[in-house]
Formats: C-alpha cells, sequence, structure tokens
C-alpha cells in the first residue's frame, strides 16, 4: 500500500498479487472491503470513502506507466540481418534508424506518454480475441519501441511494455469463441498470463517493424489505398 495526501484528501493505492487473471474484479472487490474496515476502525471518523478515485491509471495513458507496473511489465527484442531488412521490408537498416530519431523527438513534440508507432492495433485485436478487457488497452498501449544499427549493420528492434493487464483465467477467457483463441496459442487457464503477455510483447515488436518498414519504403499510404474497403456504389431503381 501507497498513501497520498491532498489536503483533507487521503489516497491509498493497493498493490494486489491476481495469480493468471487480469484481476480488475477482484481487486475492486478487495479494495472495497478494505475500505470498510478502515471506515469501521479508523480513530478519525471518514467522511466518504470512494473504491476509486483515479490516482491508479486504470484504462488511462499515465506518466507512471514507468514509474511502476501494472499488470506485467514485458520486453521484447530482436537483431534483423540488413540483408532480411532489404528483402523482406524493402527498406535499409539506416533509413529505419532514421525515421525512428524522428518519431521520438516528434513524440516529444506532441506531449505523448513513451514512444511507440501503434501498439493499440494489434493489442486491440489480441485482446478481443482472448476475451481480456478491451478498456485496458488505453494503457496496454504506453510503451517503448527502439531500433538501432548495429556495428555489422543489424537492425537491433525492441519494444517495452509496463502495463500489459492481461489473463488467462477469469472474465471474458471462459467465452466460447475467446477460449478457442487461447486453446489454439496452447495459453488457457491457469500458468499462462505470463506467456500471454509475452505474446502480446512479441505481437507489438512485430507491428512496430511491419509499419516502420512501410513508411521508410513509401507503401505505407499505398497499401492502405489498396486495401481499404471499396466505397460503396450507389444504384437508384
Amino acid at each position: 500500500m501507497r498513501v497520498a495526501i491532498e489536503g483533507n484528501h487521503v489516497y491509498l493505492i493497493f498493490e494486489f498479487l491476481t495469480g493468471d487473471a487480469a484481476g480488475q474484479n477482484m481487486v475492486t472487490i478487495a479494495t472495497e472491503a478494505i475500505c470498510e474496515f478502515i471506515r469501521q476502525h479508523s480513530p478519525v471518523k471518514v467522511r466518504k470513502i470512494f473504491v476509486e478515485a483515479n490516482l491508479s491509471g486504470d484504462k488511462k495513458a499515465s506518466s507512471q506507466s514507468f514509474l511502476s507496473v501494472r499488470g506485467k511489465k514485458v520486453s521484447a527484442e530482436v537483431i534483423i540481418p540488413a540483408h532480411l531488412i532489404r528483402k523482406r521490408l524493402h527498406t535499409d537498416v539506416s533509413a529505419i534508424s532514421e525515421y525512428w530519431a524522428m518519431t521520438v523527438l516528434g513524440g516529444v513534440q506532441s506531449g505523448t506518454i513513451g514512444a511507440q508507432g501503434h501498439y493499440a492495433n494489434g493489442l486491440a485485436a489480441l485482446f478481443i480475441a482472448t476475451g481480456q478487457d478491451a478498456a485496458c488497452v488505453s494503457e496496454a498501449a504506453v510503451g517503448i519501441t527502439r531500433f538501432e544499427k548495429q556495428e555489422d549493420g543489424s537492425l537491433y528492434a525492441s519494444v517495452t511494455l509496463p502495463n500489459l493487464i492481461v489473463g488467462t483465467v477469469g472474465g471474458g477467457t471462459s467465452l466460447p469463441a475467446q477460449a478457442a483463441c487461447l486453446d489454439i496459442l496452447g495459453l488457457r487457464g491457469n500458468g499462462h498470463a505470463q506467456a500471454l503477455a509475452e505474446v502480446a510483447a512479441a505481437l507489438s515488436l512485430a507491428g512496430e517493424l511491419s509499419i516502420i518498414g512501410a513508411v521508410t519504403a513509401g507503401h505505407f499510404s499505398r497499401a492502405h489505398k489498396k486495401l481499404a474497403r471499396r466505397k460503396p456504389t450507389a444504384t437508384i431503381d
């Protein structure tokens, strides 16, 4: 537990271990029970207690994401030879490194929390498919992507996500379609939540490589135009 005091407001920040569940419901219920215990036993009469006072960062991108961990913190990294960058992404390592540096400075100017391209795209799909709380993507998509050119000309790429609220038991994981998706991954049930967080990080890393490759190769706009849904054709009877 941590305590933050502002005037006559007292914020209590509780930290829980939730096993292989994402844990939002059990944390809320446990917190409410603790607050009721405080109400009954406090030597100073408590005027009002709220179970959530917006200091937790729940379902929000916040600067405290990098000061502590909500859920699971995961990093994923890869070193890709230059010839594979040219063959698969149709660009080169220098262009990727230069573009990444520019996006970091752009993020600083816009006040972005973290430095990443589009974690939310992949995470939203994964969360919905595997029965996670899709609203938690708003904080799960806070993180840092890094691209660096190595001395041998290869590309070092990494992602770090400090707020992955994922679970493999409870909640939406028991829904038929979502349970089937977890079964496909071999990650349904106890003992698999950490591995699902690793999958989320690997997915984010793949997405970052894909988008930065498309942008630096000049394919980004063309791909959106080619793959976008066709406009409906109006007909008059």
